[in-house]
């Protein structure tokens, strides 16, 4: 008989898939550049559902391109417990963020076949479509729609810098699957995730058990403008767009310093106008973001940004449209599926504290729509979204073994 209690996952198995997948999209830096909707997705996702198949597992896409991977329970008609994350990646990302979570739930099924463990409710291993946003925004668009919180024609009609559209590059990939995004029942999902900051490492701590997700807010901005010659044009009668751009920038880092220690504020994308040094600019397109758990503090922040930004085109005689592309509120993660992580984590006998999740992550979207919760590994000097970010195989198993208990807690083991 299995002592469920000190299960484990086959942690060579899942460090050797982690770094077959990596091959796809790797970077000469030993990252990834794996972005959504591209060839190397569709590569990933084909290894992915090739890997599941091998399971015994039955693949389901949805309309969004979401994908679920299906690990059929004794009472197959019951709603599912669901754990994934995502396969895409930064331009300049690396081997670990998402994927662990989506590699670490397929290492959970390979390790039930192996040990021939039953589940009374079926066990389903998702990928989701877009959590990067990194070539299409928003982030998180896949869970997004799945949730309810976006409509598909929204997801649809975003298009990426070179303006492709990402309901045509979804088709082009083949993964617009025949089902409808959402609307059905879901017993209990689990995210394992990589921290992707500092404090797990830095405590010595094995296991983040995630109490909540930060809120987000994102913003883009048309700023315009005069062009004139750098040279000639007196400085008090300049209408400088980048200088106006750089104002803001400072203004969302001065917002987010106000609101210590949770706070974060960003400004990741600047293209200004018309790109010669000897002309001032007259355009610029700027990003920001701002994050934080309390959505209270989130609010204040927007109208302090709100506020400048007008106060900066005043003064710099500016036309500057700011745009709020999306909103994600604070999600606190649901309470028996947090105890369960916290369980499973003391009774494996891995060190564990509660954790805020600084990131947004799919888990937050499905928090909506059904109990969940997330696991946090370490990340070697908190480094994420870089090629350099990475990860001990043994914190990755150690996510995975409380992924898998975890997961038998809520899918109700039955048989062995």
């Amino acid at each position: 008989m299995v002592d469920f209690r000190n299960m484990r996952i086959d942690g060579a198995r899942l460090w050797d898939a982690l770094m077959e997948m990596a091959k796809i999209g790797g970077t000469p830096a030993g990252g990834c550049n794996r972005q959504t909707l591209t060839d190397l997705d569709r590569q990933g996702r084909d290894l992915f559902a090739r890997w599941c198949r091998e399971a015994g597992m039955t693949m389901r896409v949805d309309k969004m391109g979401n994908m679920f991977a299906r690990r059929p329970g004794l009472d197959d008609k019951l709603a599912p417990v669901m754990l994934g994350s995502h396969l895409d990646t930064q331009p300049t990302g690396g081997k670990f963020d998402g994927v662990l979570g989506v590699l670490g739930a397929l290492e959970v099924v390979r390790s039930l076949n192996d040990m021939n463990v039953r589940t009374r409710r079926p066990i389903e291993v998702a990928n989701w479509t877009n959590e990067e946003g990194a070539r299409f925004a928003p982030s998180m668009i896949g869970s997004g729609v799945f949730a309810g919180h976006y409509t598909l024609e929204e997801a649809y009609a975003a298009r990426d810098l070179e303006g492709a559209e990402f309901g045509a590059e979804l088709k082009r990939i083949g993964y617009v699957g025949p089902d409808e995004a959402g609307g059905r029942p879901i017993h209990a999902y689990f995210e394992l995730h990589i921290e992707q900051g500092p404090i797990l490492e830095d405590e010595k701590i094995d296991i983040g058990v995630v109490t909540h997700g930060q809120g987000q807010r994102w913003y883009e901005y048309a700023i315009k403008g005069f062009e004139s010659h750098a040279g000639s044009t007196p400085m008090p009668r300049r209408r400088d767009a980048l200088l106006g751009a750089a104002r803001i920038v400072e203004l969302v880092n001065r917002t987010a310093l106000a609101h210590p220690p949770l706070a974060m504020g960003t400004c990741g994308v600047i293209e200004s106008k018309p790109g010669s040094r000897n002309v001032i600019p007259g355009e610029v397109f700027l990003t920001s973001e701002f994050r934080h758990p309390d959505d209270a503090v989130l609010s204040a922040m927007d109208k302090a940004l709100r506020e400048g930004v007008a106060e900066i085109a005043a003064r710099g005689r500016l036309e500057i449209e700011m745009r709020e592309i999306s909103y994600y509120p604070p999600v606190p993660f649901e309470a028996s599926c947090v105890a369960a992580v916290r369980r499973a984590a003391q009774e494996l006998g891995y060190s564990h504290r509660d954790i805020v999740s600084g990131a947004g992550h799919d888990a937050c979207w499905v928090a909506l729509v059904a109990p969940t919760a997330m696991i946090f590994t370490p990340c070697v000097d908190g480094v994420s979204h870089n090629e350099s970010e990475t990860i001990l195989p043994e914190w990755a198993s150690a996510g995975a073994d409380v992924l898998l208990r975890a997961a038998l807690e809520k899918a109700e083991v039955v048989a062995a």
